[in-house]
């Protein structure tokens, strides 16, 4: 191979190795919450959620059947704390078991948790793959899919993990890109349900 061509490949795989780190760090970004800080008066105006069909993976009974829209699962009465995940991202991993945490101490459920693997859609792995983190990792919460490929716009998923709070009424009360601690899904959920039960 000659001295140049040697170069043009060098100076490819240079630009490839950067547009995928880009494309990474877009997917798993800096951590960012958005929505209103703190509960809102029972008044304050909040967005609605988008409603999405979701192919469940596990947890039928505590959604309601294996194919479900959110809407449904919101309208059973309690709010509903959705977190978008994808079997090969490295924050959703980290941030899985506490989610499990948070889950077993739900008590007499306030709230449901339901995982969406998106990751498909964000280059981050296939839904065997997203199942097989499920699997590994013990969860048990509930956990399912989508096959809209619009879903990143829907949801405007910026970074991953991405975890939306939704009242029972349907309105996204905060979202939060990137890795949740235990601490913070705590007070968010805190704040989730105190919000519900004020509208």
């Amino acid at each position: 191979m000659s001295a140049n061509r040697r170069l043009v490949l060098g100076v490819l795989l240079l630009i490839g190795v950067f547009l995928l780190a880009a494309g990474i760090i877009r997917l798993v970004g800096p951590v960012r919450t958005e929505g209103p800080p703190a509960t809102p008066p029972s008044g304050q105006n909040l967005s609605p959620a988008p409603d999405i069909e979701i192919t469940m993976y596990q947890g039928e009974q505590t959604v309601g059947g294996k194919v479900v829209r959110l809407s449904q699962v919101w309208g059973r009465g309690r709010p509903v704390v959705v977190n978008f995940f994808a079997g090969l991202c490295p924050p959703c991993r980290a941030e899985m078991p506490d989610l499990q945490r948070l889950y077993a101490q739900n008590g007499s459920p306030r709230f449901v948790l339901l995982s969406v693997d998106v990751g498909p859609y964000t280059g981050l792995g296939t839904r065997e793959e997203g199942r097989a983190l499920l699997r590994t990792l013990g969860i048990t919460y509930p956990a399912g899919t989508v096959f809209d490929e619009d879903i990143l716009d829907i949801y405007q998923i910026l970074g991953m993990p991405t975890t939306v709070f939704i009242t029972t009424d349907g309105r996204i009360l905060r979202k939060h890109v990137g890795l949740l601690t235990f601490e913070q899904m705590k007070a968010f959920t805190d704040e989730l349900v105190k919000a519900s039960s004020a509208r």
